[in-house]
């Protein structure tokens, strides 16, 4: 045969392709990481200048000023005063140069900078890295307010241990979000909808559903068919969590849930238990997602022990952060009443 006509094989032009791809990723990210610490040098420079100045607030202003009109000219929109002023603050909000990480662009630090509370702020750095998300994707999750959200089901110290990798999550409660928030499907406003209609749209999007279920999803079937003697029974959704080493059966309600749903769950969470979990590996999690729910209700159908169902309220659009603020303040003011409850009793 001809060389210069012989058949290379597809595995051969896939692996060129995928070293060329990864190449043209680390060249861009590369050149992002040199952005972000020009941003960070210039905004640490712009300070130690400005702390010269006797009025440091308004000699601070005017300096700034001044620079953008010296170097936007040259070198264009993305030395405006505007972005000074960011630069200036995002050395006053990670002074530490080496402390700065590679897989973060500009923008998402920019997004960074925009958050007050340390503690939220480094979460979502901590998170941003280890998932991997792009700047879309980071202002989701702060716009859907994926913190406050977890801080519902979970301390403060909880929440940022994970996040910083001291440990893994152990309980179902640490990872899964009440309520979870499902914009992405892009459905209307309606009082209600078909069940299938809702388990077919999260199918649609599946990426963004895993990305709000959290970490360590894998996705493993829908309507999942299985008899228990001559009745047949489908599960809606089936998933695994490696974190957490379990299945994850979530049930899809359209409505405000019953105890009778619970009871449902709770069954298909005993069957995979029973004949499909391997000796290995942790009990199966159960999650109700319901538009709208009785947590005492369910808290009373549910064993006081219970780790293996938990009921989810879903919200088709985006809350504000003072809607999240408030859900926490009444989720902790619930909490506060039934630990004075308990101890009288």
């Amino acid at each position: 045969m001809d060389k210069n006509n012989q058949i290379i094989s597809v595995s051969f032009v896939q692996d060129i392709k995928t070293i060329i791809g990864q190449a043209r990723t680390q060249a861009v990210r590369s050149v992002e990481f040199y952005r972000v610490q020009m941003y960070w040098k210039m905004g640490e420079r712009i300070f130690t200048e400005e702390q010269q100045g006797k009025e440091r607030a308004d000699y601070g202003s005017y300096l700034i000023r001044n620079l953008a009109k010296e170097l936007e000219p040259e070198f264009g929109s993305g030395f405006s005063y505007r972005q000074l002023n960011w630069c200036r603050q995002f050395y006053r909000t990670f002074p530490i140069v080496n402390a700065l990480r590679s897989q973060l662009n500009w923008s998402q630090y920019r997004m960074l900078i925009y958050i007050e509370d340390d503690s939220k702020r480094e979460y979502y750095e901590l998170e941003a890295v280890k998932n991997s998300w792009t700047g879309r994707e980071l202002e989701r999750q702060i716009s859907s307010g994926l913190f406050e959200r977890l801080l519902l089901s979970n301390d403060k110290e909880s929440v940022m241990s994970m996040a910083r990798n001291k440990r893994l999550p152990e309980l179902p409660q640490e990872i899964v979000k009440d309520p979870m928030i499902l914009e992405f499907l892009g459905l209307e406003r309606k009082p209600q909808y078909y069940e299938k209609d809702l388990e077919s749209a999260l199918i649609e999007h599946l990426q963004q559903f895993m990305l709000e279920l959290g970490n360590g999803f894998c996705f493993v079937a829908r309507q999942k068919r299985f008899l228990i003697e001559d009745d047949e029974y489908f599960a809606d959704l089936i998933f695994y969590n490696r974190l957490l080493r379990c299945f994850v059966v979530i049930e899809v309600k359209t409505k405000k849930i019953t105890h009778k749903d619970i009871g449902q769950l709770q069954m298909y969470v005993n069957h995979y238990d029973r004949h499909e979990k391997l000796p290995e590996e942790n009990p199966t999690i159960g999650i109700l997602l319901c538009a709208s729910k009785n947590n005492e209700m369910v808290k009373l159908t549910l064993p006081a022990d219970n780790r293996a169902v938990m009921a989810s309220q879903y919200q088709l659009y985006l809350p504000s952060e003072a809607q999240l603020l408030e859900e926490l303040r009444k989720e902790f003011q619930f909490e506060e009443i039934r630990r004075l409850s308990d101890k009288h009793i």
